[in-house]
């Protein structure tokens, strides 16, 4: 059976006395991020439609220009959202592939918890420290060196 097909009962919660992955759990996420990838595309379609139907001019150039930061604002949070929509693509794929929950980087079990908060990762935690901890690192001897 197709993850998609699976029909979870009515409030269905991930729980760790089943087994990893098992396929309840895989269309328990898969939906998730179902929801989630829906909402966003509803948010664009509002900032389009918003911004299509604005036809503000305005006297002062400070109201005009606190427009245009707001829109900008909001483009740059867009194409955050469209990223992030391109992410959950791969990860739905890599559910219905059997490839979901496991850290890219070490092969464990990303654990149920974490993969609930952000359905989207793809390294435990374990991973994701040392990663976020190297990247500090990169980024301070960046601005060192630049500095001098």
């Amino acid at each position: 059976m197709k993850i998609a097909e699976i029909q979870l009962p009515e409030g269905y919660r991930p729980s760790e006395e089943e087994e990893y992955m098992c396929p309840n759990q895989r269309a328990f996420f898969r939906r998730l991020l179902l929801d989630w990838e829906e909402q966003l595309l509803e948010e664009a379609e509002k900032t389009v439609t918003i911004m299509t139907e604005e036809k503000a001019i305005f006297a002062d150039p400070t109201d005009r220009a606190s427009l245009e930061t707001d829109r900008n604002f909001e483009l740059r949070t867009r194409d955050r959202e469209r990223k992030l929509i391109s992410k959950i693509k791969r990860t739905i794929e890599a559910i219905e592939e059997n490839e979901y929950g496991f850290c890219e980087e070490c092969g464990v079990e990303i654990g149920l918890r974490r993969l609930e908060a952000r359905p989207v990762t793809d390294l435990c935690i374990g991973c994701k420290t040392a990663a976020e901890r190297q990247e500090k690192v990169t980024r301070i001897t960046e601005e060192v060196h630049f500095e001098s």
